[in-house]
């Protein structure tokens, strides 16, 4: 891989005993090979916020109330705090802080189906591949950039295992195993196995930090840590530190920050099959950038609303039914992020990106519901230093099509590297094959109006 790349061990099962050796090609020795290369850490991250299953463009950042009922539906825009930004009625928290928010209203070249792969990589589900799979951004991101803190991984998946699998999220591709994010929910929970304590015994901390604390006593007595460097030290810290337990413990935080952000129950997935909706995945995330992430993605609730009716003929599961549902919860858990990264001094230096796999259909459907729709998209932005209060691009009258500066995911993704200090015009990734490969597609080039 080309300049900045650099290698790392693994992000995925680094706190497994003996998934780091002490001996032979250690973390150790490429902690001391990079302080020998100059490289400095930095903390450019992104917070990714995967809605599963497609959010409706028309219903929530790009309203039409011109348009005929059948396609404009019930809600109203609201004016934001920027002038002449309307967004949806159910947001007023985001409209409260639009000066913060980028909304991007015509990204174009969506998959038709539903398949996380774009979201997490900004490449078609259909694209043709090299052998073992596009990687990810996160992935990527863990393989280019020099890890911030040895006791955090910079690639953290908070995504809850979804039913139908075309709604989880993708691995690491060529980039292997290695690569994977690391994963303290779901069924990858082995992943922070220690001495036969899983990450299940997280929520009692006294516990956790106990027998951290015994290992290192033990280590201390057995002069396991006498003679080691520095660097050796680090390593063997990063299976030791109580930095990453602490970030994940939510309960540490002020009951006031807790409210703020809102919690759900990660148990309940929405319609069976989609990801739970667990506001609280945002403020672990808040945590985990600030101990030291480089990358954290997450999915949130449901969004594949096609409407149903019931016996009698009323929609009683309809889209207007489940946004009225999801809407404010969604409004407050965001804009609560938002807030608390620059309340922090955190959004200068991390990028959030909001958005699913495809628009929905401009017209309401018989179910009263809207289907799937490829050829417009939106995204919402913030932090990452970018300049905000704005809106790119328009779409037509009905928002069924792109009418001015379309957006491809190569130019999203070009820009979200670049947030993180990576240019995708020289940086490459090599395959299986030695093969290297651009990050992005067709030579895409960062959003300019978010330089």
């Amino acid at each position: 891989m080309s300049a900045p790349a650099r290698s790392h061990p693994s992000r995925r099962g680094f706190l497994q005993i003996g998934a780091l050796g002490l001996g032979g090609l250690t973390l150790s020795q490429l902690l001391k090979a990079e302080a020998k290369a100059g490289v400095r850490s930095s903390n450019k991250s992104v917070i990714l916020i995967y809605l599963v299953g497609g959010p409706p463009h028309q219903d929530m950042f790009d309203l039409k109330p011109d348009a005929p009922k059948e396609i404009a539906g019930p809600w109203k825009p609201r004016p934001t705090n920027v002038t002449g930004i309307q967004i949806c009625e159910a947001f007023p928290k985001l409209a409260k802080i639009m000066d913060k928010l980028v909304i991007v209203r015509s990204l174009v070249g969506n998959q038709a189906e539903h398949d996380a792969v774009q979201v997490f990589n900004g490449r078609s589900a259909k694209a043709k591949a090299p052998s073992g799979g596009w990687p990810q951004f996160g992935s990527v991101a863990a393989k280019a950039l020099p890890v911030t803190d040895a006791a955090i991984p910079s690639f953290i998946s908070l995504c809850y295992p979804c039913t139908h699998g075309p709604y989880n999220e993708p691995g690491p591709g060529f980039l292997g195993t290695s690569l994977s994010p690391f994963r303290p929910t779901g069924p990858a929970r082995d992943d922070m196995i220690l001495r036969g304590l899983s990450v299940d015994r997280l929520q009692d901390r006294k516990s956790l930090l106990r027998s951290f604390d015994d290992i290192r006593r033990d280590s201390d007595s057995n002069g396991a840590l006498k003679g080691m460097d520095s660097f050796t030290e680090q390593a063997f810290g990063l299976l030791t530190s109580s930095r990453l337990s602490e970030a994940l413990d939510t309960s540490k935080e002020d009951p006031r920050t807790i409210d703020r952000y809102g919690t759900g129950n990660p148990k309940i997935a929405i319609d069976s099959n989609g990801a739970p909706r667990v506001p609280q995945s945002m403020l672990m995330a808040r945590r985990l950038i600030e101990a030291g992430a480089r990358v954290v993605t997450l999915n949130y609730s449901k969004w594949d609303w096609h409407g149903g009716r019931n016996a009698e003929g009323r929609a009683d599961n309809s889209i207007f039914t489940r946004e009225a549902e999801d809407f404010p919860i969604f409004d407050k858990c965001v804009s609560a992020l938002v807030e608390d990264l620059h309340e922090r001094g955190l959004a200068d230096d991390c990028t959030v990106v909001v958005m699913g796999e495809f628009g929905r259909t401009p017209t309401i459907n018989a179910q009263v519901g809207r289907d799937h729709w490829p050829q417009v998209n939106c995204a919402l932005l913030a932090g990452g230093g970018m300049p905000t209060g704005q809106v790119i691009g328009a779409t037509d009258r009905i928002g069924g099509e792109a009418a001015s500066r379309p957006v491809t995911f190569g130019e999203l993704y070009a820009s979200i590297y670049r947030n993180l200090g990576i240019d995708t015009a020289r940086t490459t990734v090599n395959d299986l094959e030695g093969r290297p490969h651009f990050l992005v597609d067709d030579n895409a080039q960062p959003l300019k109006e978010l330089m």
